[in-house]
């Protein structure tokens, strides 16, 4: 079976001033930079046999953070790409929640049925990054693969895997720099962890993270 290790970037000061990112392209902060070499630490050992990553800096500085110490080239897929948060893109949760304050219940009581205001919804994501990750699995069948996105990527990605529904999203936790480990092929997946964060103790960051 080939090894997903499934991999959330690391935070970036969007993260931390709560503002939704969706497409645009917002870099690492400090802290975000010494997650991920927290994390590079933690794989040095693995036998990854290739990364893929985002296009956008947030998930590819990740990766290439990782790739320095594992001795891997980043390989960019647009298939990885963050949700498209269409007009809440670059607002706070508080403005969102006060301007759109029906649309955000429903985000969070139905999300399988949500789509973000001229952005995309669940069912779009997951279309575009299933064919994807089955394609990974063919041509890995028994490699150790790194896969670095975003909390909504992730999270569809892990559902789709474990034949969840989207419904599910909301079960799912992915703070920023969580290491998921899955077991794939072409019939079954194992999760063997999920949202993990002990690589941060190194550095003193609280492992009880924020999930946005």
């Amino acid at each position: 079976m080939m090894k997903l290790y499934l991999i959330r970037h690391g935070q970036t000061e969007w993260n931390q001033q709560e503002i939704f990112r969706g497409l645009a392209d917002v870099a690492l902060d400090q802290e975000g930079r010494r997650e991920a070499r927290a994390l590079a630490k933690r794989l040095q050992g693995t036998e990854i046999a290739a990364i893929f990553s985002s296009p956008l800096m947030r998930a590819k500085e990740t990766a290439d953070i990782i790739g320095n110490v594992i001795g891997l080239e980043t390989v960019v897929s647009n298939e990885l790409i963050d949700i498209n948060c269409g007009n809440w893109q670059g607002v706070t949760l508080q403005e969102v929640k006060q301007k759109y304050y029906p649309l955000y219940q429903s985000w969070l009581q139905e999300p399988e049925n949500f789509t973000f205001p001229l952005g995309e919804g669940l069912s779009e994501v997951r279309k575009r990054t299933i064919p994807f990750l089955k394609g990974l699995i063919e041509r890995f069948p028994q490699k150790e693969i790194a896969v670095v996105s975003h909390r909504v990527i992730n999270k569809i990605i892990i559902c789709a895997l474990l034949d969840l529904p989207n419904s599910k999203f909301w079960s799912i936790k992915q703070d920023t720099a969580a290491l998921n480990l899955l077991e794939l092929s072409p019939t079954e997946a194992h999760l063997m962890f999920l949202n993990d964060t002990c690589h941060l103790r190194e550095i003193h960051l609280g492992t009880d993270k924020l999930d946005f």
